[in-house]
């Protein structure tokens, strides 16, 4: 792997993106304008100077180059073309629209260089994020036996525990063979449905909320982040079912229940009424995991 010159890459980029202090500061009088300008227009001619050779003439560019890589050569083109319009914007006398050109173009390149990364390394980094959403999904199922252990009577526990499992070593294989893009489709559903788990196992759970929110605004980012996770978890896993009728007909009206109630509990939260907003995200949450059960798929709690 040869990462330094991206780490090299990286900071040039964002050394372009990143304002200067003092740039903002209003001048008082005349002079201080002009002296202000000057001190913008030295900033922003420097700028030109990092972010052209970036472009132009670095091991970066000419790696996109020799890649072959369509879309990497696309966004060098555009790069390109943001830079020199940033020019023209300069010789005009607009510094701050030459600035966010000039940002802009930097932007452009850094993308083109990372479509342009071996793919090798593209494959060594989906591997990476592979392995380390497997160990997440492991923890989560974990902390779902133990719950459980705890919750004896938690209905559709095994069933659920017996759904993950098999999901990790369906993934598994499929990274085996090569197949990670369709793996890491597979551990994120596994992953969903263990959160989701997880979180519905604690709901109503007060002492454990007692341990762990210091506030009830902070009790309803957690709801939001629960409430989010069983709207994901309905879009991956009910994916191939929607569109069958029988299936729509009966999520339809909960999943209509749910988005009112979570416009209503952001309304509440947005007046302060972070204990309202808390009530109001559970019942919605509590609607998602119905229509997930009424389409086939079983998740505990």
């Amino acid at each position: 792997m040869r990462a330094r010159p991206y780490s090299r890459l990286l900071i040039v980029a964002l050394w372009g993106l990143v304002p200067v202090a003092g740039m903002a500061a209003e001048p008082d009088d005349a002079a201080t304008r002009v002296q202000a300008q000057e001190l913008d227009r030295g900033q922003i001619e420097r700028r030109f100077t990092s972010v052209g050779t970036l472009i132009e003439k670095s091991s970066a560019a000419r790696q996109i180059e020799s890649s072959g890589d369509a879309p990497s050569r696309e966004r060098h083109a555009r790069a390109k073309a943001i830079y020199h319009e940033a020019e023209a914007v300069f010789k005009a006398g607009d510094l701050p629209q030459a600035s966010k050109l000039l940002s802009d173009a930097s932007v452009a390149m850094f993308e083109a260089v990372r479509l342009a990364a071996p793919e090798e390394m593209r494959a060594q980094k989906s591997q990476a994020d592979f392995t380390g959403k497997l160990e997440s999904v492991k923890a989560l199922l974990a902390a779902q036996k133990r719950i459980s252990t705890e919750k004896p009577d938690t209905k559709g526990i095994q069933d659920s525990t017996r759904q993950i499992e098999s999901l990790l070593a369906d993934a598994q294989q499929q990274a085996a063979a090569n197949r990670i893009e369709q793996a890491r489709a597979t551990l994120e559903r596994a992953y969903l449905m263990a959160k989701a788990g997880v979180s519905s196992m604690r709901a109503g759970d007060t002492l454990v909320r007692s341990l762990n929110f210091a506030t009830k605004a902070e009790e309803y980012h957690y709801e939001i982040d629960r409430n989010d996770t069983h709207q994901m978890l309905i879009k991956v896993l009910l994916e191939e079912k929607q569109g069958r009728p029988e299936v729509d007909g009966m999520v339809r009206e909960f999943l209509e229940r749910a988005g009112k109630l979570r416009g209503q509990a952001e309304a509440a939260a947005t007046r302060g009424d972070h204990d309202a907003a808390v009530k109001l995200l559970e019942s919605s949450t509590s609607e998602l995991v119905k229509a997930i059960r009424n389409a086939g798929v079983y998740i505990p709690g």
